[in-house]
């Protein structure tokens, strides 16, 4: 033991009389040198006694979707860090392709007696699922909050960002290059986040283009998520002779650009493509992403704010948080191709990014 203290008190540079007094919690020791000694501990691969362990204030779920969207990881890991600060413990709960499916993690997580949930994503963006499931949670009582997706008649905080407006702000940048053609490419129509998406593309179209409705429904391809999805609805807009294609997601984006290149066609000589989320790793594809950014950390602190709230006793409103979305222009969009374009108004110019080194998008 005398080795260890010595060891301890040798990387923390202090007495070993006061590295005992930090391990045995006594009093007359100034906090920094407290926490240098508790530091030393952590560098050596000394376990902290139990008393010196920061306390949890309890344990708190976290049910998202499949990894393989970037986004999901990022709210995963911001939301996690902001637990922690606030003193809880996160529950990770990844749902897979016939794997757990968010019911049944529930039920693992009640058995755990969690304080409270946040669902990324889940059921309750789900117009065709039924949100009994909610109402039974916060009946119980249990604390929960939903991101991205808003339900109706449960009484909980929803935190979203505004899908609405990001379309419509992507559609208004396209407009201003001098695009007329231009496609939405998202999801299928049963989410909450597609719906408003397919309602800013239409509203943004009849305002700054002036396509009859059978145009517009023609230029909507609801597909699956993910790039091959992508790809596929950006093939049959590309039959129609789209020039731009606002997308759903960035890795439906990517899918849009591969169909382009399949055919010959250069982003954004011939296409312009728009992404939404800006995941990491965006700025470094060929070429750089244009995207719609998702404000994640400021969605995350604020949908974990409601949740601590909730729990804390202090009811936070039960209503839907809209936080405005960004446009980042990158390389994928440019001026129409030649003999389509036509002056649009331009809305506000996003700031343009410098564009980092390329990462090819696979063919």
């Amino acid at each position: 033991m005398r080795a260890r203290l010595s060891d301890i008190a040798q990387q923390a540079e202090v007495s070993e009389a006061t590295v005992s007094r930090v391990l045995n919690d006594r009093p007359g020791v100034a906090p920094e040198t407290r926490q240098a000694v508790l530091t030393a501990l952590d560098v050596l691969g000394y376990e902290r006694p139990a008393r010196l362990r920061k306390r949890s204030a309890g344990l708190v779920g976290l049910v998202v979707p499949e990894l393989d969207n970037p986004i999901f990881p990022a709210f995963a890991q911001t939301i996690e860090s902001t637990l922690a600060q606030s003193g809880f413990t996160p529950v990770l709960c990844t749902q897979t392709p016939g794997g757990v499916t968010e019911d049944e993690y529930v039920e693992m997580l009640l058995d755990r007696q969690v304080s409270g949930i946040v669902f990324v994503s889940g059921l309750h963006a789900d117009t065709a699922a039924s949100h009994d499931r909610y109402r039974a949670l916060i009946a119980r009582p249990l604390p929960i909050v939903m991101i991205n997706g808003f339900a109706p008649g449960i009484p909980a905080p929803f935190v979203s960002c505004d899908d609405g407006e990001a379309t419509e702000l992507a559609i208004a940048h396209l407009v201003a290059l001098g695009h007329r053609r231009i496609g939405l490419v998202t999801g299928p129509d049963r989410f909450v986040p597609v719906q408003r998406r397919v309602a800013g593309y239409k509203a943004a179209m009849r305002r700054l283009v002036d396509l009859p409705e059978t145009e517009l429904e023609a230029l909507a391809e609801l597909s699956l998520f993910g790039v091959e999805g992508g790809e596929a609805a950006a093939a049959r807009l590309l039959d129609r002779g789209v020039t731009g294609i606002v997308c759903g997601s960035d890795l439906m984006a990517l899918g849009a650009i591969r169909a382009a290149r399949q055919r010959g066609l250069a982003v954004p000589g011939d296409l312009s493509v728009v992404g939404y989320d800006d995941s990491p790793l965006m700025a470094f594809t060929d070429p750089p992403l244009t995207t719609m950014r998702q404000p994640v950390v400021a969605m995350a602190v604020a949908a974990v704010r409601a949740l601590v709230d909730e729990i804390n006793g202090h009811g936070a409103p039960h209503s839907e948080y809209l936080f405005r979305p960004e446009l980042v222009v990158r390389g994928s969009t440019a001026v129409a191709p030649t003999g389509t374009a036509r002056p649009g108004p331009a809305p506000a110019p996003a700031p343009q990014r410098p564009a980092p080194p390329a990462l090819a998008v696979p063919a």
